[in-house]
């Protein structure tokens, strides 16, 4: 993509009539937005101003580059303003800024944008190009010097790559650069290392961490023979590889501005040997997530292909009818009966023990797999030491999954003062043994309780049966969504089909219509509160619509499993006004499964099936409301 496909004559400003910082930045804004670039440009601002509170985005040499990646561009974009005079930017250099770049990335960007993107920031280290634009007398001028600019670099190797030049010093220096947004600054300081190496014949390999991934990794190789190591960077960069090589860690802005004193420092060994403390990989990040975080997100990550390739293949099996898997119905069509076997069969079958098992990997690394996914293996199929049925389900999962985690790290320092000759034994021998007999004998001495805990909450709702039947679809609704296919809501749901035995039918509807509302009403917060979810979070949204219509409540594991203190409570609290209104309309359904499937088989008039389609809705909006005014918003920056 060429930078002229971002930066149009309808984006350049240029003698901008700004005297400050923040007016220079909020008249670039303006431009962007009426060249129809933005969807929300007060939310733009926000996300402009929060790069800026990170570093000044002032890099010398009287340019500034503000920059952001945020949901509120409705397509990429570059603003190009211009000030003869200049003006005060909190530049690096203290100098004042005369060229000014907005760059505004949407999340969705493709590579082809951010590479463009990236190019124009390593223009902007080329003095002749900067002087070119600061004389241009016209927008179309502009234009050009950027056009021709690409031309005269068409061929060469793009900045990421590696630029090498004669070893005159006779040491090797590596780089890393990182911006927190990985757009500019990245690029930029990897351009100036590379070019005053070059020029000072200094051999270098500068690795780039930026938006499109990381680019000319630096290999083991490359680390082995290193004389000394340049971290730039603003954001989190893989560390543990440097341990005992000499690193200076400086920030991203400084390998733009101080480039030549970070290379003589490389040179002259002016660097303290890097010792990597493993606890830093624990402690809490700049929003508060920390360790327990990042092994949770490791599980569900893993876990949601399972959930969202089983729950639609189940979903998919519906269309020849809501029996058509079993096969002693008349509706029993065998690739129906396939596709249930594998969605809900298979699929869903290692969806817990896959969450364990990559939470445990995550802390105690590989040697933690296996005893995880026994362990989430065992929450799902084992209450007793005889007997195979039931579990602790989903929440069963996330207890496996961190205790087989710690148990393997307590099996691993347990095992640490063994000879060296037996070093290749451990992996393969000692540390699975040990962990997955110790995770396995724990799950199986803590199911046992929690089906008792099943047991006594089935017989509770039993006894429930002449009280108010709004209160008890207020406690079934509630119960379906707290443990999201767990213990609790299988208590529920097996008190929905006993009632169905007894041909009372009100208790089913109540059941089905609040497992519904777990899923739809995190897709409808997703859709709505799209600043309190991450990217990969408002896809998953996408499909639980669907997964909430067909009455699969795991739908809604994802987002609990990453943020469980909101996710579950607005949950419970919309899944509960669900069934205890379906309740108050007394209204029945015969089916035990199948959710918008099954809802033209409610009982009664057609007046029934809006009220039932409304008692969902109402409840899934509720949870919507409720997970967006307590979940926080979530860092755009990246």
């Amino acid at each position: 993509m060429k930078i002229t496909q971002l930066l149009t004559e309808e984006t350049i400003v240029l003698d901008v009539q700004a005297r400050s910082k923040s007016d220079v930045l909020a008249e670039l804004i303006g431009q962007l937005d009426r060249a129809g670039k933005l969807n929300d440009p007060a939310a733009f601002a926000r996300d402009i101003q929060a790069r800026e509170d990170q570093s000044t985005t002032g890099i010398g040499e009287g340019i500034a580059i503000p920059h952001a990646k945020s949901a509120a561009v409705k397509s990429p974009a570059i603003a190009f303003g211009r000030s003869v005079e200049g003006l005060d930017y909190d530049s690096l250099d203290g100098q004042p800024a005369h060229l000014f770049f907005m760059i505004a990335a949407s999340e969705g960007a493709n590579d082809d944008h951010l590479e463009a993107l990236s190019r124009l920031a390593t223009f902007l280290m080329d003095e002749a190009f900067r002087s070119r634009i600061l004389a241009a007398g016209s927008k179309a001028e502009v234009l050009q010097a950027v056009t021709d600019k690409e031309h005269e670099t068409e061929g060469p190797a793009a900045p990421e790559e590696e630029h090498t030049a004669p070893a005159g010093t006779g040491k090797r220096i590596l780089a890393v650069t990182a911006c927190p947004t990985g757009i500019a600054h990245t690029y930029m300081a990897a351009e100036k290392l590379n070019d005053r190496a070059k020029e000072r014949g200094i051999d270098i390999k500068v690795e780039t961490n930026g938006s499109s991934g990381v680019k000319n990794r630096l290999t083991d190789a490359d680390i082995a023979a290193a004389d000394a190591i340049i971290v730039a960077a603003d954001t989190k960069v893989e560390m543990a590889r440097f341990a005992g090589k000499p690193v200076i860690q400086t920030a991203v802005g400084k390998a733009i501005y101080e480039t030549d004193n970070l290379l003589d420092r490389a040179l002259e060994g002016d660097a303290p040997l890097y010792k990597h403390d493993k606890s830093k990989d624990e402690a809490s990040d700049s929003d508060g997530k920390g360790g327990f975080y990042k092994h949770l997100m490791n599980g569900v990550s893993n876990m949601l292909p399972f959930v969202v390739g089983g729950g639609i293949l189940i979903a998919l099996s519906f269309f020849w009818g809501i029996n058509a898997a079993d096969p002693n119905s008349p509706e029993y069509n065998a690739f129906a009966a396939m596709l249930s076997t594998i969605g809900g069969g298979k699929a869903f079958y290692l969806m817990v023990p896959v969450l364990a098992g990559f939470i445990a990997m995550s802390i105690a690394e590989r040697p933690g797999f296996a005893p995880g996914m026994i362990g989430g293996l065992i929450a799902t199929t084992v209450t007793g030491v005889e007997e195979a049925s039931g579990g602790s389900g989903f929440l069963g999962g996330l207890i496996a999954g961190f205790l087989a985690g710690y148990v393997t790290l307590f099996v691993k320092r347990a095992f640490a003062g063994l000879p060296n000759s037996l070093e290749g034994l451990k992996p393969v021998l000692f540390y699975p043994v040990f962990a997955i007999a110790i995770t396995g004998i724990i799950m199986m001495l803590v199911n046992p309780q929690l089906t008792k805990v099943y047991t006594a909450i089935a017989a509770f709702l039993e006894s429930l049966g002449g009280t108010n039947l709004v209160l008890v679809g207020l406690l079934l609704g509630g119960m379906m969504a707290i443990d999201m296919g767990g213990p609790i809501n299988k208590a529920a749901y097996t008190f929905g089909i006993a009632m169905l035995d007894a041909e009372n039918f009100v208790f089913m509807a109540a059941v089905m219509a609040a497992g519904m509302v777990p899923p739809l009403g995190m897709a409808l917060a997703t859709t709505f509160f799209k600043n309190k979810f991450s990217k990969p979070e408002r896809e998953a949204g996408k499909t639980a619509y669907v997964l909430g219509a067909c009455f699969i409540t795991e739908g809604v594991i994802p987002f609990a499993a990453a943020d469980p203190a909101r996710v579950i409570p607005a949950s419970v609290a919309g899944a509960a006004v669900t069934g205890a209104l379906v309740m108050l309309f007394d209204i029945g359904l015969r089916a035990p499964h199948g959710g918008i499937f099954v809802i033209g088989l409610v009982d009664g008039a057609a007046m029934n099936i809006l009220l039932y389609i409304l008692a969902i809705l109402a409840g899934a909006a509720v949870t919507a409301v409720v997970a967006g005014l307590l979940k926080k918003k979530v860092a755009v920056a990246a």
